[in-house]
Protein backbone atom coordinates (compact mmCIF):
# COMPACT_ATOMS: atom_id res chain seq x y z
CA UNK A 1 0.00 0.00 0.00
CA UNK A 2 1.28 3.68 -1.07
CA UNK A 3 -0.07 6.52 0.91
CA UNK A 4 0.35 10.41 -0.64
CA UNK A 5 0.45 12.55 1.79
CA UNK A 6 -0.06 16.44 0.72
CA UNK A 7 -0.49 19.90 3.19
CA UNK A 8 -1.95 22.83 1.62
CA UNK A 9 -1.43 26.43 2.94
CA UNK A 10 -3.41 28.67 1.37
CA UNK A 11 -2.92 32.21 -0.07
CA UNK A 12 -6.29 33.29 1.03
CA UNK A 13 -7.24 31.82 4.32
CA UNK A 14 -10.83 32.56 4.65
CA UNK A 15 -12.82 29.64 5.47
CA UNK A 16 -15.19 30.15 1.80
CA UNK A 17 -11.40 29.40 -0.09
CA UNK A 18 -10.92 26.56 1.96
CA UNK A 19 -13.92 24.71 1.68
CA UNK A 20 -13.68 25.45 -2.18
CA UNK A 21 -10.06 23.60 -1.87
CA UNK A 22 -11.43 20.94 -0.14
CA UNK A 23 -14.41 20.23 -2.54
CA UNK A 24 -12.58 20.43 -5.41
CA UNK A 25 -9.74 17.52 -3.62
CA UNK A 26 -12.61 15.66 -2.40
CA UNK A 27 -14.42 15.79 -5.65
CA UNK A 28 -11.01 13.70 -7.41
CA UNK A 29 -12.93 10.93 -5.42
CA UNK A 30 -14.71 8.73 -7.99
CA UNK A 31 -12.70 10.07 -11.20
CA UNK A 32 -9.23 8.29 -10.45
CA UNK A 33 -10.00 4.40 -10.44
CA UNK A 34 -6.47 4.33 -8.44
CA UNK A 35 -7.58 6.22 -5.72
CA UNK A 36 -8.39 3.31 -2.98
CA UNK A 37 -9.23 5.67 -0.46
CA UNK A 38 -9.50 9.59 -0.20
CA UNK A 39 -9.45 11.61 2.79
CA UNK A 40 -9.33 15.86 3.20
CA UNK A 41 -9.11 17.32 6.55
CA UNK A 42 -9.71 21.09 6.99
CA UNK A 43 -7.51 22.19 9.80
CA UNK A 44 -9.38 22.65 13.48
CA UNK A 45 -6.58 24.73 15.66
CA UNK A 46 -5.67 27.65 13.16
CA UNK A 47 -2.47 29.55 13.36
CA UNK A 48 0.08 31.32 11.65
CA UNK A 49 2.57 27.77 10.85
CA UNK A 50 -0.25 25.56 11.12
CA UNK A 51 -1.40 24.11 7.13
CA UNK A 52 -5.05 24.61 6.09
CA UNK A 53 -5.98 21.33 4.17
CA UNK A 54 -4.83 17.50 4.68
CA UNK A 55 -5.62 15.09 1.62
CA UNK A 56 -4.51 11.62 2.80
CA UNK A 57 -4.67 9.46 -0.74
CA UNK A 58 -3.94 5.74 -0.56
CA UNK A 59 -2.82 3.46 -3.38
CA UNK A 60 -2.16 -0.29 -4.31
CA UNK A 61 0.94 0.37 -5.77
CA UNK A 62 3.81 2.57 -6.64
CA UNK A 63 2.45 2.76 -10.50
CA UNK A 64 -1.08 3.43 -9.37
CA UNK A 65 0.64 6.71 -7.73
CA UNK A 66 1.93 7.69 -10.79
CA UNK A 67 -1.44 7.13 -12.57
CA UNK A 68 -3.22 8.77 -10.62
CA UNK A 69 -0.83 12.24 -10.76
CA UNK A 70 -0.61 12.05 -14.80
CA UNK A 71 -4.14 11.44 -14.67
CA UNK A 72 -6.12 14.84 -16.62
CA UNK A 73 -8.60 15.17 -13.16
CA UNK A 74 -5.39 15.75 -11.25
CA UNK A 75 -3.65 17.48 -13.47
CA UNK A 76 -7.11 19.99 -13.50
CA UNK A 77 -6.86 20.25 -9.52
CA UNK A 78 -2.79 20.71 -9.14
CA UNK A 79 -3.31 23.46 -11.68
CA UNK A 80 -5.97 25.09 -8.94
CA UNK A 81 -4.16 24.45 -6.28
CA UNK A 82 -0.76 26.13 -7.69
CA UNK A 83 -3.10 29.03 -8.29
CA UNK A 84 -4.39 29.02 -4.44
CA UNK A 85 -1.54 28.40 -2.43
CA UNK A 86 0.95 29.68 -0.83
CA UNK A 87 2.79 26.68 0.45
CA UNK A 88 2.57 23.27 0.73
CA UNK A 89 4.30 20.16 1.44
CA UNK A 90 4.01 16.28 0.32
CA UNK A 91 5.53 12.70 1.32
CA UNK A 92 4.75 9.46 -0.02
CA UNK A 93 5.72 6.14 1.88
CA UNK A 94 5.07 2.53 1.55
CA UNK A 95 3.40 0.48 4.22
Amino acid sequence: MFTHVVFFKLADRTPESIQKLRDALQGLHGQIPQIKHLEVGVNVVPSERAYDVALFERFDSLSDLQAYQAHPAHQEVLKYVLAVTASRVSVDYES
